[in-house]
């Protein structure tokens, strides 16, 4: 596509700038999970119109989410390494167009989860857009050091709304999900925050190791680490799961406190950007080895 228009001498803006104002590669990763909340909440098959209603609803209201949460940080944007060549803080795109996508993107995609869906999804999927571009971005994010902690719900409910797209009801399962999105979030963030810890002071971002050191944080990180341990073998409590997802459950969460325990000690190169990383594939697999779990279990494999 072409030059979609002009926003300040010298720049122009392209389809790429504002599929970046989406976060593409977040929204994927919350799309893997409300895919697997869906495939996990039925023995059987699920109807192709919600697999890819649903999802293609959720991302939308997401990466409305993600261009307003563009919108409010692209003053403290520009002064960061991470974030400093986002459209917005370059000046491709302007706030009245980047506001304008949002609304468009998030009235589509609750318009498609109203009539193709159902409405619990919709509004729970506008709960969580709320949370996130209004309640973290506009407030905790610059109020309090827990503010990632407060936050993180919003970004823990993908899960639960493939969960609910397919059953039209909040069950015990759904939010277990959620509950294991939430206490990874902690560590996998603060994990960043460490390695980015000087440009968070910089734009005054009451970040955990901005506010109470990283002694501190790296402490949290690993108690945080431990905690998520043991919520992440609550689906083998509770039935939910088998043997396969147990196995993996701890041999990830093990690698994980490996991890936060190196970070702690100071004994791996660059060790608060790497736990970062794990935190991701950890994540990732976990669901993987949930999802594998759950279909050996209706093949009566196990």
């Amino acid at each position: 596509m072409a030059t979609l228009s002009n926003t300040r001498e010298g720049t122009t803006v392209g389809w790429r700038d504002y599929l970046e104002l989406t976060k593409p590669r977040v929204v994927a990763l919350m799309i893997i999970t409300s895919a697997i909340g869906m495939l996990l909440a039925t023995e059987g098959a699920v109807p192709w119109h919600v697999l890819i209603l649903g999802n293609l609803g959720i991302a939308l209201c997401a990466g409305s989410a993600a261009a307003i949460n563009h919108l409010v940080d692209r003053r403290i944007d520009i002064h960061m390494a991470r974030t400093q060549r986002r459209p917005m803080a370059q000046g491709r795109v302007n706030p009245l167009n980047a506001l304008l996508f949002a609304l468009v993107l998030g009235a589509t995609g609750m318009l498609i989860l109203l009539n193709w869906i159902n409405a619990l999804t919709a509004w729970l999927t506008l709960g969580s857009l709320l949370g996130y571009a209004v309640v973290y971005t506009s407030f905790l994010k610059r109020a309090t050091p827990q503010n990632i902690v407060i936050g993180g719900l919003a970004g823990a409910a993908p899960p639960l709304l493939g969960w609910t797209a397919v059953t039209g009801q909040v069950n015990a399962e759904g939010l277990l999900l959620v509950l294991i999105i939430f206490a990874w979030t902690p560590p996998h963030f603060w994990a960043l925050a460490i390695h980015r810890k000087e440009e968070y002071a910089k734009v005054d971002i009451p970040m955990l190791p901005v506010t109470h050191g990283v002694a501190y944080t790296k402490l949290h990180i690993l108690l945080y680490t431990f905690i998520l341990l043991a919520v992440s073998v609550l689906p083998f409590v509770i039935q939910m799961s088998g043997p396969i997802y147990l196995a993996a459950a701890l041999v990830l969460g093990a690698r994980f406190i490996d991890w936060a325990w190196a970070l702690y000690r100071d004994s791996r190169e660059q060790a608060a950007i790497k736990t970062f990383k794990f935190s991701l594939w950890y994540l990732l697999w976990l669901f993987v080895a949930l999802l594998v779990d759950h279909y050996v279990g209706v093949a009566g494999w196990l």
